[in-house]
């Protein structure tokens, strides 16, 4: 087995970007390999470094940059992974603020933890960031690095959210403890239109899709795509202000920063789509997406004006008209949203893994995890039982994504 040194990087400006980006979204993937995505924005280079030169994270978010990085005995970098020293559990979207507090009460301490991820981004895609042409075990250096770090801070765990079913599966190998979780994604295959999506749906379905679109336009309302280098200043201003409004009724406190806009706006400006909607010659409300080479990526939206189905059309009716008309496999409109299946969306399996210092911890947990996983593919199964689409068609429709036993 070939040698490796691994090192810790304070910040992803640190790494260069084309050896991070060699790691990230290397060319030529299997498609287990890449878990249905050629290229993901959320670990991308650019994406990464927009949060920490923004202030999103690091400083005194919560999010301590503690990116692993793996070289071979040349110094070529082979393999990295997004890591970040945690002092809450906010911005995750696989919530474990039950077991920080039952460890606590017990008189453990469970922060820091080590969270590997694309922070604040719900988003499946790869975590152990290994180069195509990487030397044999070079995955297991990279996941040796990351327990290392785990011992050497004192973290009470080791958590990598949302990885593909690849990833996890390596994960469960090396005797992490894998946690399932739904989602739900639009997927396109067999569609060539809107219209086409529509007419495989029940007829019940189909007329509440259409009367939804007619409420939420109505006469007044248009709806632009901006991407490229169509963005422009006002359309950053108009979309930060939905964004703050959003969290502002969520009672929360928003996690990104005015200039992570522009910043990922300057830097990757063909990666990302702006839907927004328009009336009286002023945008009332908008949504981020991201592109992938197989997804587009739902991330924030926000609305200044008050209508009915507004968030329905621009979130995910525009979401699958873009899709479908840049021959993009899926859509993934982010966390939760049992709302979704009705609009054609479906349920799919996504991972995390999880590693604990105290053995008892991780004995309860263990425990926990083997029935919620099967709580969750109880749960999938019923969402599928009542999928919009005509008698058949369902069964006929995109399977459920990569899986693996809930067992394991």
């Amino acid at each position: 087995m070939a040698s490796f040194t691994a090192r810790v990087a304070a910040s992803i400006a640190a790494v260069d970007p084309a050896a991070w980006d060699a790691c990230a979204n290397p060319p030529c993937l299997s498609e287990a390999e890449s878990g249905g995505e050629r290229y993901n924005p959320f670990m991308s280079h650019a994406f990464l470094h927009s949060l920490e030169a923004s202030g999103s994270v690091g400083g005194r978010t919560g999010w301590t940059p503690a990116h692993v990085i793996v070289e071979d005995s040349s110094g070529r970098v082979v393999a990295a992974a997004a890591s970040y020293l945690k002092s809450h559990s906010m911005g995750e979207y696989v919530f474990d603020h039950a077991w920080a507090d039952a460890y606590e009460r017990a008189g453990g301490r469970y922060y820091p933890k080590l969270q590997v991820a694309a922070p604040f981004t719900p988003a499946t895609g790869r975590r152990l960031l290994v180069a195509a042409n990487a030397p044999e075990g070079a995955h297991e250096a990279l996941i040796a690095g990351l327990r290392e770090l785990c011992k050497q801070t004192r973290a009470s765990s080791l958590h990598v959210t949302f990885p593909t079913a690849e990833d996890a599966r390596r994960l469960e190998r090396a005797r992490f403890l894998i946690r399932h979780g739904e989602q739900f994604h639009f997927f396109c295959d067999g569609f060539s239109s809107f219209d086409d999506f529509l007419s495989a749906l029940a007829s019940r379905k189909r007329k509440a899709i259409k009367r939804e679109r007619r409420d939420a336009l109505g006469s007044d309302v248009a709806i632009e795509w901006v991407t490229g280098s169509a963005i422009r200043a006002e359309h950053w201003k108009a979309f930060f202000a939905f964004y703050m409004d959003t969290g502002s009724r969520k009672w929360g406190r928003p996690y990104l920063t005015r200039s992570f806009f522009d910043r990922v706006g300057a830097s990757m400006p063909d990666r990302i789509l702006l839907v927004m909607a328009k009336r009286s010659g002023r945008y009332i409300a908008g949504a981020i997406n991201f592109i992938g080479d197989d997804a587009l990526y739902g991330r924030n939206w926000g609305a200044i004006e008050e209508r009915p189905f507004l968030h329905f059309e621009v979130c995910y009716y525009q979401a699958i008209e873009f899709a479908l008309a840049h021959g993009l496999k899926r859509v993934e409109a982010g966390a939760q949203g049992e709302h979704k299946l009705a609009r054609g969306y479906r349920p799919v399996v996504t991972y995390s893994a999880h590693e604990f210092a105290n053995a008892g911890l991780a004995r309860a947990i263990a425990d926990y995890l083997r029935r919620e996983r099967e709580a969750v593919a109880r749960t999938i199964a019923h969402y599928e039982g009542h999928a919009p689409f005509k008698r058949g068609e369902a069964e006929n429709a995109e399977a459920l994504g990569d899986s693996f036993d809930a067992d394991v």
